[in-house]
This record gives structure tokens, sequence and C-alpha cells, in this order.
């Protein structure tokens, strides 16, 4: 028994840590008003409620997608990662990010919205490794933690930048720019979550360089972008 523990217990931690690492590189950039660390965990845990949204929507979205597109062309796996992955899950993503916080007193600070993307995205990332990690064994964790887990932030900070902006917009009563700010939210995310994995998924020589380009890229634009924003936030 002591010793299914400790393998449980090791897989857990090697599931959860980097996800766990970067939120509290993320968190403690925002120096104006730290969030209180109650919203925090309550947006991580609906990270996992997105999690299971979205395995509920890439099922569906899975079973109508070859109405519209055939199995047989040769971008199959390209539209898959857009339509079904990309846009269930950073959809899953935003719903609970802002059914949580849109309203909430505390959402006063534009760097706000990058650090309430990047808790719903970690705790869905989180999750969802712990189902990777269990699902096939430790070999997994360390590229996952390279490349997945830091791959799920980025996706949220380009979500944050609009979704702060959305914010912004909306308390100036300029609607139509507070919607649009919100399209771009999803859309940014969506856009960068997509080509991340239709490069994977099409399994190819010129897909997997385009990978290589796109993360390297990504990855530094997303925590220059963390940085650059807590340095200049202001009040909104």
């Amino acid at each position: 028994m002591f010793l299914l523990r400790s393998i449980l217990t090791i897989y857990t931690v090697a599931a959860v840590l980097p996800a766990a690492i970067l939120m509290i590189f993320v968190y403690k950039q925002d120096k104006v008003e730290s969030e209180p660390v109650g919203l925090i965990g309550s947006l991580l845990l609906r990270g996992v409620f997105a999690a299971l949204l979205a395995m509920v929507l890439e099922t569906i979205l899975q079973e109508l997608l070859p109405n519209f597109v055939s199995p047989a062309n040769p971008y199959y796996m390209a539209f898959f990662a857009f339509i079904v992955v990309a846009m269930a899950e950073e959809g899953a993503k935003m719903f609970f990010m802002h059914r949580r916080v849109w309203r909430d007193v505390n959402f006063n600070y534009k760097f706000d919205a990058i650090v309430y993307a990047a808790a719903v995205s970690l705790g869905f990332a989180g999750f969802e490794n712990i189902l990777y990690v269990f699902g096939y064994g430790l070999s997994v964790a360390p590229s996952r933690a390279m490349l997945a887990i830091p791959g799920h932030l980025s996706f949220s900070v380009f979500m944050g930048i609009f979704y702060g902006r959305a914010k912004l917009f909306d308390n100036q009563g300029e609607a139509s720019k507070c919607r649009f700010n919100m399209v771009l939210a999803y859309v940014a995310s969506v856009f960068c979550h997509g080509v991340y994995d239709a490069c994977l998924m099409l399994e190819t020589v010129d897909a997997l360089m385009v990978f290589v380009v796109f993360v390297i890229a990504m990855f530094i634009t997303a925590f220059t972008t963390i940085k650059r924003e807590a340095k200049t936030d202001v009040e909104i």
C-alpha cells in the first residue's frame, strides 16, 4: 500500500508541478495588486471543469467534422486541430473564466486578465497532464512539461491581453470595442492553439519545422509579453 501511494504521489507531482511553477511565475509578476489566492484557486478549479466540458465538445465536433471535411483530405488533421481541439478547448476556458471574473470587483487592472486566463488554462493543463501521465506513464512528463504546459500558458497570454482590453472598453462604455476585443481574445488563443496542434497532427517534416519555429517564437513572445504587460499595468 505504501508503494502504491508513493507511485501515485510521484505521478501526480510530475503531472501538476510544471503547471504550478508557471502559475506561481505569472502570479508573482502582478506587482501592483496581487489577486486573492481564493480567486486564483477557483479559476484553477474552473480549468478542470473546462477540460471536462472540452472533452464533451470535442466528441460532438469530431462526429460532425466529417460532414464538412472529408477524412481523405490531406489537411483533415489541420481542420481537426483548429475546429475540434482548439475551438472547443479555448472556448471552454474562456467560458468558465468569463463567468467567474467579468463582474468581480478584483478585476480592476488590465494585467489581471492575463493572470485569470493563465489560472484557468493551467488548471486545464494540469488536469490534462494528470490524464496523460497516468495513461501513458512518466515517460511523457518531460516533453509535456517543456511543451504542452507552457503551450497552454502561451495561449492564455494572448487571450488575456485582449480580454483585459475588452474589460477596459466595457468600463468606458464602448460596447462595440469591448465585443471586438472579446472576439480577438478567443480568436488569438484558438489560432495559436490550432497552429500548435496542427503541426503535430500533420506529422510531416515541413510541419515539424514550422512547429519548432512557431513554438520558439510563441514562447518568447508570451513570456516577454507577460513581463511587459506587468510593468505597464494600468487600472481599468
